[in-house]
């Protein structure tokens, strides 16, 4: 495969170039070690650049600048609209950088150009947009109480927040998380995946032209098991946010829990999408297939089983096998390409071992199941029929390209079936009967329920989940209340 550096802008070579700093207290910083490390192009598994690994003592430092920049810095007794004016330059800052920022979402996680020009990047500007319109719009009420008082409520930012996102949408992840923090008043640590940090520092090269106040923002690249595990552990930090794996959300909780950290959590899902024998087939094959592909199946909502029934299961099943195998993979940089590659090594070794798991179950791959390149960490899109629901495939989180077809007979049964998961992210449902669509909604057991689409999202709607996927709620208004606690205030007004 050619050299997937030759297709991006100046301004994105030059920041490639040299060690990454840390951003720590509005200065960039080495570690405290000095310890390095690599992150990889997913399209070729060579060198992209090279970071400063943040350790404990980085954590600490980052931690204690944001808790002076809270207690005793500006931010959270600025104005609101001055927040709000600099949350809203940040935004515009990213518009202006949108090219490189886009470039460097597809060379660090190997997503497909056309998905972070038209995707990532613009939603992670509106997420920054809506969050600034919000900061002077966080209100408390009035209460009529008995007596001869005066009641009234605050809401106030909970303090300094520890916010760790993951690799499959980087910078879109931490713009769901910082957005909300900056707007309620609050200071933030984030700490991105080690395997996507790039966005990140690009973003702090924002922050710091934008003008925030130092501390308020600080940007620590390392790993899970030494800086995550410094920044839920540490004393200092009021608040976390996570978005990764259940088996790790569980383990931040119990953390947590040691000194009553507040915790939103949006964890992992095997999200069902159900096709009603009355649905639009011309759109309900590709868009329940996409609802599984898209991002190379690295979405913790993934419809990766996929309902279909008996009747139309063989018809259904062919023609998602010719659409799967119709997509077009490749580098990320390449306009043509609809799939890139999954984000690193261990993730690709995953996938095909979940693909191979499928195989020794008895589940039979249709399209799919191979590695079509020698180069990089590329996962044909796997299409599996004569599947079972007590199959891994069926019940395990993949994340990655991996559809499970599943038949079903009656809508009650497929209702039941789709609830046995021990996650409840998300949900699909296909059909022209809008009064099986609100029957059918109603009844799953999950935070979103998309209808005749997938995978749509607005930085004013709710995401989050039910029973093991999560805690809380990201984004809208619901997010905010994660991000403030509320003070009720009581005025003697009588003799």
């Amino acid at each position: 495969m050619s050299s997937l550096t030759m297709q991006v802008s100046k301004k994105l070579e030059s920041f490639l170039q040299g060690t990454k700093k840390l951003y720590i207290n509005g200065e960039f910083v080495a570690s405290a070690s000095n310890k390095t490390f690599e992150t990889p192009n997913p399209a070729t598994g060579e060198t992209l650049a090279t970071l400063y690994e943040a350790g404990p003592e980085d954590v600490d430092k980052a931690v204690k600048a944001a808790r002076e920049a809270f207690d005793r810095g500006e931010w959270r007794t600025m104005n609101p609209a001055e927040r709000s004016r600099l949350m809203y330059k940040l935004a515009d800052l990213m518009e202006e950088h949108k090219t490189e920022l886009a470039q460097l979402e597809t060379l660090d996680n190997g997503k497909p150009i056309s998905e972070t020009t038209a995707g990532d990047i613009p939603l992670s500007i509106e997420h920054m947009r809506y969050y600034a319109g919000w900061a002077t719009k966080i209100t408390g009420q009035t209460i009529p109480v008995n007596g001869p008082y005066f009641n009234y409520t605050r809401h106030e930012p909970v303090g300094v927040v520890g916010q760790i996102i993951p690799w499959n949408f980087p910078l879109l992840m931490a713009m769901w998380k910082m957005g909300a923090a900056l707007a309620a008043g609050c200071t933030v640590v984030l700490k991105p995946a080690e395997q996507t940090p790039l966005s990140a520092l690009y973003l702090a090269e924002l922050i710091d032209e934008a003008g925030f106040p130092k501390g308020v923002i600080n940007i620590i690249p390392g790993f899970g098991e030494t800086a995550g595990e410094a920044l839920t552990d540490h004393a200092l930090v009021d608040k976390l946010a996570f978005t990764g794996s259940t088996e790790i959300g569980k383990k931040i909780m119990e953390k947590a829990a040691k000194s009553v950290k507040r915790v939103t959590l949006e964890l992992g899902g095997k999200s069902p999408n159900i096709i009603l024998p009355d649905a639009d087939l011309k759109k309900a094959i590709p868009g329940a297939l996409t609802g599984v592909m898209f991002n190379q199946g690295q979405v913790c909502c993934a419809g990766s089983r996929v309902f279909i029934h008996k009747d139309q299961y063989d018809k259904v099943v062919d023609e998602m096998a010719a659409y799967s195998k119709s997509l077009r993979q490749g580098a990320g940089l390449h306009e043509d390409t609809q799939m890139g590659p999954l984000v690193s090594k261990e993730q690709h070794e995953r996938v095909l071992s979940y693909i191979e798991k499928g195989r020794q179950e008895g589940a039979k791959i249709a399209a799919g199941g191979t590695c079509p390149y020698e180069q990089g960490y590329f996962v044909s899109p796997t299409v599996f029929t004569n599947v079972e629901d007590e199959m891994t495939i069926a019940k395990e989180e993949i994340f990655g390209p991996v559809l499970a077809a599943i038949p079903y007979e009656t809508v009650d049964e497929v209702i039941e079936r789709a609830n046995r998961s021990e996650y409840g992210l998300a949900a699909g449902v296909w059909t022209e009967n809008l009064k099986n669509a609100h029957y059918i909604a109603d009844r799953l057991q999950a935070g979103t329920v998309w209808v005749n689409c997938y995978n749509a999202f607005d930085a004013a709607s709710p995401f989050g989940g039910y029973k093991q996927s999560g805690l809380g709620r990201e984004m809208g208004s619901y997010v905010l209340d994660n991000y403030t606690e509320v003070k009720s205030v009581w005025i003697h007004t009588g003799e």
